[in-house]
């Protein structure tokens, strides 16, 4: 039998997390011993700037590997002994696995979406691209799009200082693309000349409902991805479904980034497909439950 594997989620309110439930049912199909623990700095009462000291605990415990969510991917990079180029080029990391006694960083959030839109949106059209949200997610999405081979990426986010460094950033990263800051009542005029729209807000959660957008704006030849995975069924994407458009779910990216971090921890290939069978399975039970 091979060794157990001991893995941890840092983050805060993370304790309802199916991140844990997703990475030990496919352990289980690999007949891997494997124990994913949530670590809630709400719940335990601790400040985000404590990740330091969970992560040298951590080691010191035998963790095998940690994620790392909200409100920590930028905090924890001074604690780690190397940083991987790609989450080094963005300045976070949503993985830490234990090498040789070594804590090394790692960012599968922009490799996940990149796949998800590889395998979910297949030929879709990228010269101009519309995105809303500029937070840490949104810079691993805007990572991947460009990534991708997008021409024209405008950002759009209530803040627009927090849009315009992003902007700055990947301008920086690829310049070969051209990246651009909007306010969001530019969206009437962005969309109708846009192929896509990707949404990477926290609106549409089960705690933040409603829509990131007028709908009327939506047009059947855009296709529309959101990276809110509960619900899997986000009003976004029923409404963008109603008037022709192509779309793509927040589990989506939930599972590619799951299946790297999964590789990087374990050494062994997942089932990507059988993987989002199971998130979309638990993220439908649970909607199910609330209802």
């Amino acid at each position: 039998m091979t060794r157990p594997f001991l893995v941890g989620l840092i983050g805060n309110g993370v304790t309802p997390s199916l991140t844990p439930l997703l990475h030990m049912r496919e352990a289980a199909a690999h007949g891997l011993a494997y124990v994913y623990r949530t670590i809630d700095l709400s719940a335990l009462g601790l400040p985000a700037a404590a990740v330091g000291d969970l992560v040298g605990s951590a080691r010191t415990l035998g963790y095998d590997a940690l994620n790392i969510t909200h409100p920590c991917k930028q905090l924890v990079l001074p604690h780690l002994d190397r940083v991987d180029p790609t989450a080094q080029r963005l300045g976070a990391v949503n993985t830490v696995v234990f090498e040789d006694g070594a804590a090394v960083g790692y960012n599968t959030d922009t490799t996940g979406f990149a796949t998800a839109v590889r395998t979910g949106l297949p030929g879709v059209p990228t010269r101009e691209v519309v995105q809303l949200g500029a937070g840490g997610a949104g810079a691993a999405v805007a990572d991947a799009l460009l990534t991708l081979g997008v021409d024209r990426l405008t950002v759009v986010d209530l803040d627009p200082v927090r849009a315009e460094r992003l902007v700055s950033e990947l301008a920086a990263r690829f310049p070969e693309s051209r990246v651009v800051a909007a306010d969001a009542d530019k969206l009437a005029a962005l969309l109708p000349e846009a192929d896509g729209l990707v949404h990477c807000t926290p609106v549409g959660m089960a705690e933040h409902p409603g829509l990131p957008l007028d709908p009327t704006l939506l047009h059947s030849d855009l296709w529309v991805a959101d990276i809110v995975y509960r619900p899997i069924e986000t009003a976004l994407l029923r409404a963008a479904r109603a008037v022709g458009c192509r779309t793509l779910h927040g589990g989506h990216m939930a599972t590619y980034q799951a299946v790297d971090a999964f590789r990087l921890i374990t050494g062994v290939d997942p089932d990507a497909p059988r993987m989002l069978a199971h998130l979309s399975e638990l993220a439908a039970s649970e909607q199910r439950t609330e209802h």
